[in-house]
Parts: structure tokens; C-alpha cells; sequence
């Protein structure tokens, strides 16, 4: 049996937020759980019980109660989740209103700012009173192209107040890949910034954030935040305000919650676009909430004394779920910059000098500390610190062990794994279970998550596709602009439908461990790029190598390598073209200024053909196969199979 790098005391065991539920669930239902795992049991046999129970242990408000959990379980995609309950997103994020600190931000140029609940819900109320004198509203698009501010926050929930949807991209995205995105759906409010630092830097956002204002037809307002200047000049961007200007000028008013169903949309996610521009996922207010409360409070054991911070920006979906965490009354630490600007002390000054009681990390970041022997446990006081939260890429067993080698000893390492798609986690942990090196603790409650294999068994201890065989309620309901569900049905749902099988598929490789019940993941496989943690679509990569005259075509994979994931680029030159260094230098640096430092791969290497499918798709998937060791089974569905010998001949070179 495989040694446990940790086991919770069972003093930790008794005051687990995971605990009382179980407690309820017992007094509620009439049942003798005693353990995770049977909790876990219970929550995907009855799903609706199970969904039911976390609505009102975690006191989510609402002006009308549901009618029943759940309309029909057994319609999937399409599952109606708490017909006849009206609510606001906001307000149930808004529900303390005190002294306490909601929001504290520190940006990498050391600027600091506050807000306490009470100051939150008040600057909340007067951005959502202009916004209604704008005239949005339940059917409106509002966007936010922002660093990780207090104010990208507030933003954020005074649409979501007026019951309007909310999009968002980090301001260090490029203006074409923002446009590939709120393109898309005709925002009529963006909030920006001026600029943002990143390693010591200062970068003016202006021309960015103008670039966007005039590419999008729909936008009657653009609100930019002063942050890298005081007073920035604002002129060339059509229809701008000053953000200061316009929360003040409207006055004060009350909040007035719009009350919306259960299923009105809230955000809307993007995909990496892999194939294209990238997918809009539409997210429901109450499914969003409801999985994030499950997961902030029985996952990871979040408490209203807690101060909880994770390394993201408003790009990547770990951004909504943090904000998530004012539902439960804890204080959240934003961080905007570089977290290893400018040492790898940064963020463990962070938490010391905060008292950081949780605080969320990507794998890339632990594998960067321990390759530069960090050793944050014994050079500051992390006595605050109880858990960590790793996510974003699967973390080698090395990784797990540098933590509790390096960092502390007595710590929950909580690593999880889900996806944009639905807003939080397929795989997670709990604070009453143990941890294994390079195992996520258990299948998240509610989520009935199997391994796969390409005949659509259900398999344990060996690789397999991850699965949830039922519907969720943070599970998108549509994509943009995809009115038959078609698009929505071939992302998820039709892997395995040749094999009898209903099931969502995630495109994840993963193993579940018979003895443990953790589980191990090994990469994306499907051709989504996450160096860093950070998704990235190939065709944003396409579009900019297919100006390079030089190239004739070109292919993205990512390669678990080291621990992690590194980015090869194979290149198909013209004719009488020769892949110098110089030339690299060229893709290099076109990626770099074009889309953004981390779409630059970590090799480019000449490939003499590039597989396609008869429907002229590219085959990186075959490809991530074969560099991986694993086998291609689709080589009929190329119109020339013979390419992939090449990438079989040079696998054991990338490996070195």
C-alpha cells in the first residue's frame, strides 16, 4: 500500500466544514454516513438529494424557493436545475455587510488597496446604478479586458447585480485574441485599465484596450480604470470614462438585486479555440454558484476567518471561482504581477505579512520553486498557512513531495482539476482525507467521474478518458451562437456515442486508483495548450506563424516534459527555405508581440508534412499521441497517414 505524504488530525477532521455536512446530510435523509468516500457515494446515486442538501447548508438566498432540485436527470445535455427558484448572483457574494476586509490587493509595483464588506457592497451599488442609467440589463453583455484590481471585481458584480452576463480577458492578452473573443458577443459595456506591471515593467494598456473599443460595434461605454498612471489620457478611445467618473457621477442607490432563474445566464466563458475562434460557453448564475460554493466550503474547507489568494488573472476561470469566496465572508487576497518578480520570495511575503490561510498555486509555479530550491518553510512564517491549492496542470509526485519537503510539513495539499467548461472541479479534495504523491484525493461530490477506455468501459488503475456519466449544474447550458446544441453536443457528447455511451467526455488522460480512490492525471488529450497553467488554443498560434512567409504550415503540441508542460512547434517551410536560428528568432518573437509571451514554444523543429484529416483538420492529437508513447488508432482518418512516421522517428529525441 502506497505511503500517504499526509493525514489529517482528527482534530482537523472534526472541525471540517465537510463534517457538519455529513452531519445534516445523516439528520436530513436518515442516513449512517461516516466517511468521504461513502459521501461521495451518496452524492452521485442521488444526485438531486445530494444538490439539494448544499443549497441550504451553504444558505444560498433567494426570493423564491425552488420548486424541486432537479426537472429530469436522466435529460443530458439539457437538465433543468432548480425550476422556480429566483435569485442574483451578486447578492448572495454580497450578503455580509461589516468591517471585515472582502477584498485586499497587492499589485507586483507594491501598490496596496482595501475594501471591507460594507465598502464593497457600496462601491458595488453605485457602478450598478450607472450601469442601469446606461439602460443594461438581464439580456446585456458586460466585458471587463482587466489586471486582477479590486476594481475588475466590483466591475463584475455590479453587472451581475442588474442581472447582466460577464465576460473577461486579462490585460495582458492581445487586442486580436480579446476580439476573437467579445467579438463574439457584442458587449455594450467594457471596463479597462490604463496599463498593468509584469516583471518590473510597466505596460500601457491604452492602445490595446482602443484597439478593442473600436472593434467591437456593440460597446456604448468604455470604463477605464486608472492604475499604471494617475490621470491617463483617455481621448483616442471612442466613448470612454473615467471610472472614477463614472461610479460618482450617478450618486448612491440602494443595490436592488435583479432577481433572475436559476438558469439566466451569468458568464461567459471562452474556450482556448483550438479549431478556431474560440467557443462561448454560457454559464447559469445559479449553477455557477452553487458549484462554487461546494467546492470553496466542502472541498477546501473555506471558513468566513479565512484568507484565501490564488496566482491567476481574470483570463482563467480561477479567477471567478476565487471572487466566489465573499459568498462565504473570508477575505481575498488579489495579486496582480509576476509571482516569482522579483525572487521567488514574492508570494510567501505575500502570505506571512497577509496571514494567507489558503492559497492557490499552478504546477508550473511549484516546479518553478523547486528548480530554484526555494525554501519558502524555512526562510518566512507560514503558520497561517493550512492549505494549498494546486491546479492548472497535472504536478508530478516530485512536486508533491518538494511541498511538504520545502513549504510545511502539517499542510492540506490540495490539488484539483476541471475546467473552464464548467466553472470549477472534476477532481478535488478534502481536508478529512489523506494525500498521495501525485494523486488528486477523490472525484469532486456530485460529479459521477469514471476513467474510460476507448471502448467505453469504466477502468481503474490504468489510463483512460475522464468521464462524468450525469449532469452537473455548472455545466454550460449553450455556446454562443449555437442554437441546435451541435457544437455543444461534438465538444462533450459524441466521443462515445458509437459505443452506447450518454456520457460527457472532458479530454483528459487520468488513471483512478483502485486501493486510494485518488486519482493521477497525465495531460490534456485534446490539443489544448496550458504551459504555465494557462490555456492556449493552437489556432491562435496558426494565425500567427501562417504570416511568416517561411512557413508553409505548422502544428502545436504540448509535451509533459520535467514535470511539465512545454509547447513544440514543428514547422513545414516552403520550398528552398531552411530552419535557421534566425528564423526561429523570427516565429519567436512574431508570437511573442503578435499573441503573448506564453504562446512562444519551447523548441521549433522542422517537420516534412503535417497530418489532416479529410475534413482539412489538422491531427495534433495523433500527434501528442505518438511524442507521448501512445498509440494513434485513427490513422485512417488521414488523408496522409504517412506523416506521422516522421514524429514516430523523432519521439525519443524530444524526450531528452
Amino acid at each position: 500500500m502506497v505511503r500517504p505524504l499526509w493525514k489529517p488530525s482528527q482534530s482537523r477532521i472534526e472541525r471540517a466544514n465537510v463534517t457538519r455536512f455529513i452531519d445534516a446530510v445523516n439528520r436530513r435523509y436518515d442516513l449512517k454516513i461516516r466517511s468521504f468516500s461513502q459521501l461521495y457515494e451518496w452524492s452521485t446515486n442521488e444526485i438531486a438529494d445530494f444538490w439539494a442538501a448544499v443549497w441550504d447548508f451553504t444558505g444560498i438566498i433567494s426570493s423564491r424557493k425552488y420548486d424541486n432540485a432537479v426537472e429530469d436527470i436522466n435529460v443530458f445535455p439539457g437538465t433543468k436545475w432548480f425550476p422556480g427558484a429566483k435569485l442574483n448572483f451578486a447578492e448572495n457574494l454580497l450578503r455580509y455587510r461589516d468591517d471585515q476586509l472582502a477584498l485586499v490587493f497587492h499589485g507586483e509595483d507594491q501598490k496596496v488597496a482595501t475594501k471591507t464588506y460594507i465598502e464593497l457592497n457600496d462601491e458595488v451599488t453605485r457602478v450598478a446604478q450607472s450601469l442601469r442609467q446606461l439602460g443594461i440589463g438581464p439580456s446585456d453583455i458586460v466585458v471587463g479586458y482587466m489586471p486582477n484590481l479590486i476594481e475588475t471585481a466590483v466591475a463584475m458584480l455590479a453587472t451581475t447585480s442588474v442581472g447582466a452576463i460577464w465576460a473577461s480577458c486579462g490585460a495582458d492578452l492581445q487586442p486580436s485574441a480579446v476580439l476573437d473573443r467579445f467579438g463574439q458577443i457584442g458587449p455594450k459595456v467594457l471596463f479597462t485599465a490604463d496599463g498593468y506591471f509584469y516583471k518590473g515593467k510597466t505596460f500601457s494598456a491604452l492602445a490595446n484596450a482602443e484597439q478593442v473599443a473600436k472593434g467591437v460595434d456593440a460597446l456604448e461605454r468604455v470604463v477605464v480604470v486608472s492604475y499604471a498612471e494617475k490621470e491617463p489620457d483617455i481621448s483616442n478611445i471612442p466613448q470612454a470614462e473615467h471610472y472614477a467618473d463614472f461610479k460618482a457621477s450617478r450618486g448612491k442607490a440602494d443595490a436592488g438585486f435583479e432577481q433572475v432563474a436559476f438558469e439566466h445566464p451569468v458568464y461567459v466563458m471562452f474556450s482556448s479555440g483550438t479549431t478556431g475562434n474560440p467557443k462561448c460557453m454560457v454559464q447559469s448564475a445559479g449553477g455557477v454558484l452553487i458549484n462554487h460554493l461546494k467546492e470553496l466550503v466542502l472541498h477546501t474547507d473555506l471558513k468566513r476567518e479565512d484568507r484565501i489568494c490564488y496566482i491567476t488573472s481574470p483570463s482563467w476561470m480561477m479567477w471567478n471561482w476565487l471572487i466566489s469566496s465573499l459568498a462565504v465572508g473570508a477575505t481575498v487576497i488579489l495579486y496582480d504581477g509576476n509571482p516569482l518578480h522579483p525572487s521567488w520570495e514574492a508570494m510567501w511575503k505575500l502570505v506571512q505579512n497577509e496571514r494567507i490561510t489558503i492559497l492557490g498555486v499552478s504546477a508550473n509555479y511549484i516546479l518553478s520553486l523547486a528548480n530554484s530550491r526555494a525554501t519558502p518553510g524555512k526562510s518566512y512564517d507560514l503558520s497561517s498557512l493550512r492549505e494549498i491549492s494546486q491546479t492548472a496542470a497535472p504536478l508530478s509526485p516530485e512536486g508533491f513531495e518538494y511541498v511538504y519537503k520545502e513549504i510545511k510539513k502539517d499542510l492540506h495539499f490540495n490539488s484539483i482539476s476541471g475546467g473552464t467548461d464548467i466553472n470549477g472541479c472534476f477532481a478535488a479534495g478534502s481536508p478529512t482525507l489523506p494525500v498521495y504523491s501525485g494523486q488528486l484525493q477523490s472525484p469532486a461530490l456530485g460529479m459521477k467521474v469514471k476513467s474510460y477506455s476507448e471502448t467505453g468501459d469504466s477502468v481503474k488503475d490504468q489510463q483512460g478518458e475522464l468521464v462524468c456519466e450525469a449532469p452537473s449544474p455548472s455545466m454550460p447550458l449553450y455556446f454562443w451562437n449555437d442554437p441546435d446544441m451541435t457544437k455543444y453536443r461534438e465538444a462533450y457528447f459524441d466521443y462515445y456515442k458509437p459505443m452506447g455511451k450518454n456520457v460527457w467526455r472532458h479530454g483528459d488522460y487520468i488513471k483512478i486508483d483502485s486501493r486510494t480512490g485518488g486519482i493521477t492525471f497525465f495531460g490534456r488529450s485534446d490539443a489544448v495548450l496550458k504551459p504555465s497553467g494557462v490555456r492556449i488554443g493552437t489556432a491562435e498560434i496558426y494565425n500567427v506563424v501562417q504570416t511568416i512567409p517561411e512557413v508553409a504550415d505548422s502544428l502545436a503540441i504540448g509535451q509533459t516534459w520535467k514535470g511539465q508542460q512545454r509547447v513544440i512547434l514543428f514547422v513545414k517551410l516552403a520550398s528552398g527555405e531552411v530552419l535557421t536560428e534566425e528564423l526561429k528568432k523570427k516565429i519567436s518573437l512574431a508570437l511573442r508581440e503578435k499573441a503573448s509571451p506564453r504562446h512562444v514554444p519551447a523548441l521549433i523543429v522542422e517537420a516534412p508534412d503535417i497530418p489532416y484529416t479529410f475534413s482539412n483538420k489538422k491531427v495534433e492529437i495523433a500527434v501528442m499521441n505518438i511524442i507521448h508513447g501512445r498509440p494513434v488508432t485513427n490513422r485512417g482518418a488521414l488523408v496522409n497517414p504517412e506523416s506521422l512516421d516522421y514524429f514516430e522517428k523523432v519521439r525519443s529525441d524530444l524526450e531528452k
